[in-house]
């Protein structure tokens, strides 16, 4: 038997309380910092902390419940600290719940099934105030915010982690493609407009997301149309704004939106090759243009670049096309087991929270309910 089993056998066999959260808390306005000077003291708003001043407005632990905007970010603070009017604080009663208990409970009820907003999502005190939260005993309380907090600091480690593994391998191949890519004059160097047919912009201004065939724009699909003016595979270079410089790849059927340029290799200039080139030189670094970069046809055609005999071509391609896979494979499975590790610690919490409601001395009704599924109600069994 764990220790929480241990004491909620001994503390709560029969079930626990369940209270509505204005029974254990009160919930409270933020308002204006603005007359305050530069401090320690963190403002939170609905995205965290937006700056710091001298003055706080509560200096317990308390929840912070966003009252617009991301209202499914929760924060838990145990320092003093100030919050601004989109955003609530809450005062705690110690003497019965712990205040952390509090922040993992109401995280997995995801309150922004609450929304009472049709534009900008939004809570109410109204709402918050009758939300249901099971009260077992403090001990009992304080064994499942050790064990919460003990997984955690295990998800945000491992997370971290896979995040570190992920960076480092890109950096890797990163560069073993810059030293594959890199010649002197061994070679011939050329310019671009000499080792390709065309190099010029698409002209589709379609934003419709109806249609059998993709149109293609700075960083993939988007857009769809009822025609096609391309069906080979050519590359493609974002031209304006900020993904100006972006190299990607198009096939099948397709078209090519006004803010994309077209690139097609000769046949003296391996497709593969000139996308791998392309990808290494940043392009970005030839925009121009404060408020909107922008790349030119014209000014892509005078790049010079090495371009090594096409079986050097090849084997540079083969290389790099592992890495790239490997770079891919680890893109998609590192994420996917991030997540997968994020939902067992929600499904643990989840279970950790969830209790036999007891019903008040003298009070008839069905046996065996059960509080604190993410529903936030009752559930018979």
């Amino acid at each position: 038997m764990s220790r929480l089993e241990a004491l909620m056998a001994e503390l709560c066999p029969d079930g626990v309380e369940v209270k509505e959260l204005s029974q254990v808390l009160t919930i409270k306005n933020g308002k204006d910092y603005k007359g305050f000077d530069k401090g320690n003291i963190p403002v939170y708003g609905t995205g965290g902390i937006m700056t710091y001043i001298d003055h706080a407005a509560f200096e317990k632990p308390s929840v912070l419940i966003p009252r617009k905007g991301s209202i499914d970010k929760l924060y838990y603070v145990d320092v003093p600290f100030w919050t601004v009017d989109t955003i609530f604080y809450t005062d705690i009663n110690t003497d019965i719940i712990e205040p952390k208990y509090v922040f993992y409970y109401l995280q997995a009820q995801h309150l922004e099934r609450l929304n009472t907003a049709g534009g900008v999502p939004s809570l109410t005190q109204a709402v918050l105030n009758s939300v249901k939260i099971p009260l077992p005993p403090l001990q009992v309380q304080g064994e499942i915010v050790r064990i919460l907090d003990n997984f955690t600091e295990l998800t945000a480690e491992l997370t971290a982690e896979l995040t570190a593994e992920l960076s480092a391998q890109k950096k890797q191949y990163e560069y073993y493609r810059n030293k594959l890519l890199t010649f002197g004059d061994e070679v011939e160097w050329r310019t671009l407009s000499d080792v390709c047919e065309n190099i010029s912009s698409g002209n589709n201004k379609s934003k419709s997301d109806s249609g059998e065939f993709p149109v293609y724009g700075s960083t993939g699909i988007i857009a769809y149309s009822d025609s096609y003016k391309f069906c080979e595979e050519l590359l493609l270079i974002a031209r304006v704004g900020a993904n100006a410089g972006f190299v990607h790849r198009a096939t099948g059927q397709y078209d090519v939106s006004d803010n994309t340029l077209i690139v097609k290799p000769k046949e003296s200039y391996d497709q593969s090759f000139a996308y791998y080139q392309l990808l290494n030189m940043k392009l970005n670094n030839l925009a121009v243009g404060g408020g909107q970069p922008l790349i030119t046809a014209g000014k892509l055609k005078q790049i010079k670049i090495p371009i090594p005999p096409i079986p050097e071509q090849a084997r540079i391609v083969a290389i790099l096309d592992r890495f790239d896979t490997l770079c891919n494979d680890l893109t998609s499975g590192l994420p996917a087991e991030i997540t997968a590790r994020q939902q067992q610690y929600e499904y643990y919490r989840d279970q950790l929270l969830t209790f036999k409601a007891c019903l008040p001395a003298g009070q008839a009704g069905p046996a065996n309910k059960q509080v604190g599924r993410t529903d936030g109600q009752e559930v018979s069994e």
